[in-house]
């Protein structure tokens, strides 16, 4: 049924989502001031300085978090099939888990190269969405096992 709180949590995962495609993930300022990095869903910005940038496309980021939400939405309208939700959550989990490993690829490896290698960046909005939607998404899993154990048992004692 709708009203159940593992919907609730994959609600919470789509908005999570939502706000990883909507913010910054990732940020970073040299210590000059003249250089930056920010890091989105769309393209890793590097600003070399005030007329010059370089711009490199990570649409993958866009297409596995689009994903990730199509699938939480079909596994909110499958409350059903409590074994198929869990199993497209089961998904989901690796799908973010692959995310949360590109993002930290991005972040320590490629940018560290651009400048100021001391200097790590802070993590923004958008990956904290990121993180939100992953332990919403566990949560959610965890409930529609809660759930399909009580059926089983209730089965068995009829």
């Amino acid at each position: 049924m709708l009203q159940r709180i593992q919907t609730v949590f994959l609600a919470i995962t789509i908005i999570g989502m939502g706000v990883f495609l909507s913010f910054p993930i990732w940020t970073k300022i040299a210590a000059s001031g003249a250089q930056s990095a920010e890091l989105t869903a769309l393209k890793l910005t590097h600003q070399i300085n005030t007329v010059q940038s370089e711009v490199q496309p990570v649409y993958y980021f866009i297409i596995l978090a689009i994903l990730v939400a199509l699938v939480t939405a079909y596994a909110i309208f499958s409350f059903k099939n409590r074994v198929l939700q869990s199993a497209l959550c089961a998904v989901n989990s690796i799908l973010m888990t692959v995310i949360i490993g590109l993002v930290i690829y991005y972040t320590y490896y490629t940018t560290s190269k651009l400048f100021d290698e001391g200097n790590p960046g802070n993590y923004e909005i958008g990956f904290y969405g990121l993180v939100a939607s992953m332990l919403s998404n566990v949560f959610a899993n965890r409930f529609i096992r809660k759930d399909e154990k009580q059926v089983q048992q209730s089965n068995r004692f009829r």
